[in-house]
C-alpha cells in the first residue's frame, strides 16, 4: 500500500511517456571530454556567419527590436525567404516565421493529422519524423528506401497509402542520406496524394546544397503537390545560424491560418532583433559560392572515408554521407561498436546508422558523417584517422 504522504508518480502522457532522449548524449559528452573531432552532430562548421548578418543581430537590440514580434514573422525576413523559393509565395498570407525547423514540423503535423491518423515516413529517415508524429497523436507508416541509391520502390510506397493516411514527410535533400528527390519521384507522389487527399509535409532545410549540377525541386514547384503541400525550411544550415532558432512554413493561404494559430500556442513567435538582423542582412550572403564550397568539402570527406574501406554513394545534397561499414567490420560489429572504436582510436566522431531506420536492425552496417565543417577539420580528422590505422 503506498503511504499516504508518499510522493506520487507523475501522470504522464502516452505521448510524452514513449518519447525517448538521444541515445548519442554518451557519446557527445566523452567526445567533447577527449577533445574529439565532432562529425556527428549537423551543426554547421561551414559556412560561418557572415559579419552582416551578427552586426544587424547587435544593431537590432541596440535599435529597440527587443518585444515580441507579429507572429507570422518579420515582414522583411518573410520577404526574403519568399524571394528564394522558386514557387510563387505571397510572404503575407502563405509564409510564418518559426522557432527553427523543428517547431515547424511539429506545428505542421499539428495543424494536419488527427490521433490515430496515419502519416508516411520514408526509412532511413531524420529520426524526429517518427517521433514528431507520435508526439500529434498520429501513427507512423514506414516505407523503406533501399541502398546503395536510397530510392524507394514504387509499389511499396503505392500500398502504404489507404483512407487513415493523411499526410506523408519528404526530405529533399534526405538526412541522413543526401539523396535528391526527382521531378519523376515528386510527380509519382503527386498521384498518390491526389488520389488518397493527402498532404504532403516536406522538409527542405537543406534545399540550398544541391551538387553536381542539380536543382532543388521543392514540392511547391510540382503541379498536384503545389496545392497540397506544407513546405518547412530554415536558416540554420543555409546562413549557419543554428542558434537563432529561424525556421519557416510554406503553404496556400487557406493552410497557413490554421498553421499560424497553432502556431500562435506553441511559441507566438521567434526571437525579434534575430529576425529583423536576418531579414535585412541575409540577402548579402553568397549561397551559390557556399554551395559550391560545401560540395567541395563533400567530396573531400568522400575521398577520406572512402580510403578507410567505407562505401557510399556521394551525397547529392544537404551535408551529410550515410557510409556503408560492413567492409570494415564483416558485418560482425554493430555501428555503435564501430563509432566507440573510432572515437577510442583516433578521436573522430561519426554517428551510429541504426537510429535513423524504423527497424534498427537494417542500419547496424551504416555511420552518418557531417561534412559541413571547415576543410581544415576535415583535413585533421584524416590525419587522426591516418595516424590510428
Amino acid at each position: 500500500m503506498t503511504h499516504p504522504l508518499a510522493a506520487p508518480r507523475p501522470r504522464l502522457s502516452r505521448r510524452a511517456a514513449t518519447l525517448s532522449g538521444s541515445s548519442l548524449t554518451e557519446l557527445f559528452v566523452l567526445a567533447r571530454a577527449r577533445g574529439a573531432i565532432d562529425l556527428a552532430v549537423g551543426t554547421p562548421g561551414y559556412p560561418e556567419p557572415t559579419a552582416e548578418l551578427i552586426g544587424e543581430a547587435t544593431g537590432a537590440m541596440e535599435a529597440g527590436h527587443n518585444q515580441y514580434e507579429l507572429p507570422a514573422g518579420d515582414a522583411l525576413l518573410r520577404q526574403y525567404i519568399a524571394d528564394t523559393l522558386n514557387a510563387p509565395t505571397d510572404s503575407d498570407t502563405e509564409l510564418t516565421v518559426t522557432a527553427g525547423a523543428t517547431e515547424a514540423l511539429c506545428v505542421a503535423l499539428l495543424a494536419t493529422v488527427d490521433p490515430g491518423d496515419e502519416v508516411i515516413v520514408l526509412t532511413p529517415g531524420y529520426e524526429q519524423f517518427s517521433a514528431a508524429v507520435g508526439l500529434a497523436g498520429a501513427v507512423p507508416r514506414f516505407v523503406p528506401l533501399h541502398a546503395p541509391d536510397w530510392r524507394y520502390d514504387p509499389a511499396e510506397l503505392a500500398a502504404a497509402f489507404g483512407p487513415r493516411t493523411r499526410a506523408i514527410i519528404l526530405n529533399t535533400p534526405g538526412n541522413p542520406t543526401g539523396r535528391v528527390l526527382t521531378h519523376e519521384e515528386l510527380t509519382e507522389i503527386a498521384e498518390l496524394c491526389a488520389r488518397w487527399d493527402v498532404t504532403v509535409i516536406s522538409d527542405e532545410v537543406y534545399s540550398t546544397f544541391v551538387f553536381d549540377g542539380r536543382r532543388h525541386i521543392s514540392a511547391a514547384d510540382v503541379p498536384g503537390l503545389a496545392e497540397r503541400s506544407v513546405v518547412v525550411g530554415s536558416l540554420s544550415k543555409s546562413h549557419a545560424v543554428s542558434g537563432w532558432r529561424l525556421g519557416f512554413l510554406r503553404a496556400d493561404a487557406e493552410r497557413t491560418q490554421a498553421l499560424r494559430r497553432v502556431h500562435e500556442l506553441t511559441t507566438n513567435g521567434t526571437a525579434a532583433p534575430l529576425q529583423v538582423a536576418a531579414g535585412r542582412a541575409a540577402m548579402a550572403s553568397d549561397l551559390a559560392e557556399a554551395a559550391r564550397e560545401m560540395e567541395a568539402r563533400r567530396d573531400l570527406a568522400h575521398n577520406v572515408f572512402a580510403r578507410t574501406g567505407m562505401k557510399f554513394s556521394p551525397a547529392e545534397g544537404g551535408c551529410f554521407l550515410f557510409a556503408d561499414i560492413s567492409p570494415l567490420t564483416g558485418g560482425e560489429r554493430d555501428c555503435t561498436g564501430f563509432v566507440r572504436d573510432l572515437l577510442d582510436r583516433a578521436g573522430v566522431l561519426l554517428v551510429p546508422g541504426a537510429s535513423f531506420f524504423s527497424d534498427p536492425a537494417r542500419g547496424e552496417q551504416y555511420v552518418r558523417i557531417a561534412f559541413n565543417r571547415r576543410a581544415e577539420t576535415l583535413h585533421e580528422a584524416e590525419q587522426r584517422i591516418a595516424a590510428a590505422s
